[in-house]
């Protein structure tokens, strides 16, 4: 559009005599008031032949009408408005392109009434159309309301100059104010014909003002909006300049950019990692995104995080295992005492292990009472085949994110506990011991163990997906280790996927011999004593398992043989010499009544009694049945 400019010293348009017939020169997206000075670009051949023809008699007076589609070439008498306006050329000059620049001055409202011609150019006869003005104190408030609303504008607007303001002051025809305004103003096309047809000068005013208001609102949500945008933009312009300067003081002291630095260690951490193709690339795109990111960002710490992870991960890191079937039973007789049954399947197993060069294979699960060395054998394994030891518990677990983790879209999110057990166990084929799956729940946040159906099975494992990474880690070179105390409590198809290996309790024997040979040396060192200042009698020992426990493991008796090593410290601590002899009596003193009583004998041998046996999940008992009437 054309920027017009206005002139208050304009002679009356009475002065000037229209001719009734004009050659008609069409506007597209312009509207030229009376009273206006307009720049006008002319271009096309007609055009600049009627402007040509125009010039050369007096009065320079030609018709402008603005079309009412602005996509149309040459506009024709039916493309036009029937209001224009007749304008005089006051200045023409010739562009070296053929093209002309004009400047016409409105004079007055005319309307086409006939056609005269249509060639070269538009012809028509006009008439005048004379203002319907009305001298009242609603036009005069309405144009007061008219220059308060233009002076507003006027401080908003970059484009209008502020000398416009001392110009609008000097206009006292409410006519010529709305020309003057709406001339200047940038609406559409539309309006300002609208303005230019409205006949009645109230009216105008009141739609003048209307569009002045609509104008302010939106001027002053643009200002408003540009004041935000500015007031963000010098923020931060503030801060990158101080984190420029920041950077240049860090390089004169040898510091470095921390984020920089930051990224770099972590792209050679990536490198230097040997991931797998898929996991290189997704770590690569997630430090594209950290890159990006300033550090005081939210999403910053989240990818931080989440690279840590990927990092720290045993990706390709294996341990050799050693199947030496020797080593491994030299190792478990070390351990653990007696067990013969649960030695030989341990060690057929990793005779096949041996022959197939592959320990994966099915799933151990050590069923038997609390104590009975179910945890210790799966240290033993490891110890034997020279792999890291990893140990998680799920007792008690009803979250089915515990197994797979959680998502990162959530606060605090982390892995799950397989793959957190790899991260600590720092090798991609650990003994990853599960305890008490049988003791799993489930509730309204999923089933724990239909998520470990994955975990245990060797079809699937090749490629589990933890919900945190959201990327595939190989768990078949795992050996995946459970312990149950009952395997009625464990889903059918979990218990499906694992040979079962049953633990039964110790006899009396039995937990002597692991007393002797292992519990006692172990209390010892643990309570600072000396091998030679503390001697434990047979029947000492014997004592303790009869009537002070009642187990089908040796928790319990370990519990009382160290409560008898505090009182031998004790006893040493207080100056006591030589050697302390833990017989019956001493026992006794020390472990005070029995607990348990060795019946068994007596009340056998009386009349009337019979015996039974109550087999638990946790060993058995002797019933006595005791008649007291026939």
């Amino acid at each position: 559009m054309s920027e017009a400019l206005f002139d208050v010293e304009l002679p009356e348009p009475d002065e000037i005599e229209i001719p009734s017939t004009l050659a008609v020169l069409p506007l597209k997206e312009t509207v030229v008031f009376p009273g206006s000075l307009t720049p006008l670009a002319i271009g096309q051949d007609r055009s600049v032949r009627l402007i040509d023809d125009v010039v050369s008699d007096e009065p320079r007076i030609l018709a402008l009408v603005t079309a009412r589609d602005d996509e149309v070439d040459e506009p024709g008498w039916d493309d036009l408005y029937e209001v224009g306006t007749a304008a005089i050329v006051d200045k023409m000059i010739k562009v070296p392109d053929g093209t002309l620049r004009i400047l016409v001055r409105g004079l007055e409202r005319i309307r086409i009434e006939r056609r005269v011609k249509d060639e070269p150019y538009l012809v028509g006869e006009i008439t005048k159309e004379p203002d319907v003005q009305v001298e009242s104190d609603e036009v005069e408030a309405l144009m007061r309301n008219v220059q308060t609303l233009f002076q507003r504008i006027i401080a908003l607007v970059p484009y209008l100059p502020e000398e416009l303001q001392i110009a609008l002051a000097n206009i006292d025809e409410p006519s010529a104010l709305v020309n003057f305004v709406a001339s200047l103003l940038r609406i559409k096309t539309e309006e300002k014909q609208r303005l230019l047809e409205t006949a009645n000068v109230e009216e105008r005013l009141r739609e003048l003002l209307r569009l002045l208001n609509r104008e302010l609102e939106l001027l002053e949500l643009g200002s408003k909006i540009q004041s935000q945008m500015q007031s963000e933009m010098e923020k931060g312009q503030r801060e990158f300049f101080l984190r420029q300067q920041l950077k240049a003081i860090q390089e004169e002291l040898g510091e470095g950019d921390e984020q920089q630095a930051e990224i770099a260690e972590l792209r050679a951490r990536i490198e230097e990692a040997e991931l797998p193709e898929e996991i290189h690339k997704a770590a690569t795109r997630e430090l594209s995104r950290l890159e990006n990111l300033p550090p005081a960002a939210a999403e910053y710490g989240v990818i931080r995080t989440y690279l840590d992870w990927i990092l720290t991960l045993p990706w390709s890191k294996t341990t050799e295992d050693n199947l030496d079937l020797e080593h491994a039973r030299q190792v478990l007789d070390e351990d653990h005492y007696d067990l013969e049954k649960v030695k030989e399947r341990i060690i057929e197993f990793l005779a096949v292990a041996k022959l197939k060069r592959d320990v994966s294979g099915p799933i151990l699960c050590f069923v038997g009472p609390p104590g009975v060395g179910k945890t210790s054998l799966g240290k033993s394994i490891s110890r034997t085949l020279g792999r890291e030891f990893a140990r998680i518990s799920v007792g008690g677990v009803r979250d089915e994110a515990e197994i797979r983790g959680h998502r990162r879209t959530y606060v605090g999110a982390m892995p799950g506990t397989i793959i957190r057990g790899l991260r600590d166990a720092e090798s991609k084929n650990p003994v990853f011991l599960i305890d008490e799956i049988d003791k799993m729940g489930a509730d309204f946040r999923g089933d724990p163990a239909s998520a470990m159906l994955e975990v245990l099975d060797p079809e699937q494992n090749k490629s589990f997906r933890d919900h945190y990474l959201d990327l595939p880690f190989d768990l078949s070179q795992v050996l995946f280790i459970c312990t149950a105390n009952q395997v009625e409590t464990i889903p059918a198809p979990l218990l499906d996927r694992m040979d079962v290996i049953q633990l039964s309790g110790y006899t009396e024997e039995e937990k002597l011999g692991i007393a002797r040979k292992y519990l006692v040396p172990k209390q010892l060192e643990a309570h600072g004593l000396e091998a030679g200042r503390v001697e434990f009698e047979d029947d000492a020992l014997r004592l303790v398992i009869r009537e002070y426990t009642r187990e089908a493991g040796v928790r319990n008796l370990e519990r009382q043989i160290a409560a008898l090593c505090r009182k031998a410290a004790r006893a040493i601590a207080e100056g006591e010499e030589g050697t302390i002899r833990a017989d019956e009596a001493l026992v006794r003193e020390w472990l005070g009544p029995r607990r348990f009583p060795g019946e068994v004998r007596k009340r056998t041998a009386d009349p009337g009694v019979a015996t039974g046996l109550a087999v638990t999940a946790v060993g058995g008992d002797v019933l006595f049945i005791e008649a007291t009437a026939y």
